[in-house]
């Protein structure tokens, strides 16, 4: 650097050959696909189903489900915590109920366990067939 001045680190970085500058800010393909399954998601929502991204973190919702009538949970909000991995949709995302609730696909912690969040998984599935 000319002068002896410290470099200072950007959110742009260029490329060795072309001198092309890439955002490190800018959104992964991961985080793309979790955009459009979001508005997607908005645009026609599950009933008494509702999820978004808690705060500014994409890979990270909170999701409220209103017990359904009719059913032993009616009356019942219960919260989760829906947990994208970086490499989604390859892997599925992590559903936790924060909400405690008896169910067969629930164990005590409140890890939801379902055949499509495990091996039964596919990145053709998205967010919204998971368990609505």
């Amino acid at each position: 650097m000319i002068g002896g001045g410290r470099s200072s680190s950007s959110s742009s970085t260029a490329t060795a050959a072309g001198g092309t500058w890439v955002s490190t800010t800018s959104v992964s393909a991961s985080g793309k696909r979790i955009q459009r399954e979001m508005s997607e998601l908005n645009a026609d929502p599950p009933p008494h189903c509702s999820a978004a991204p808690k705060g500014d973190n994409l890979f990270h919702w909170v999701a409220t489900i209103i017990g359904p009538p009719g059913t032993p949970y009616q009356g019942g909000i219960f919260f989760l915590d829906i947990t994208f991995p970086s490499d989604y949709p390859f892997q599925p995302p992590k559903v936790v109920f924060k909400t405690r609730i008896y169910h067969c696909n629930v164990d005590a912690a409140g890890n939801l366990s379902l055949d499509i969040l495990k091996d039964s998984w596919s990145p053709a599935l998205t967010i919204s067939k998971v368990g609505w």
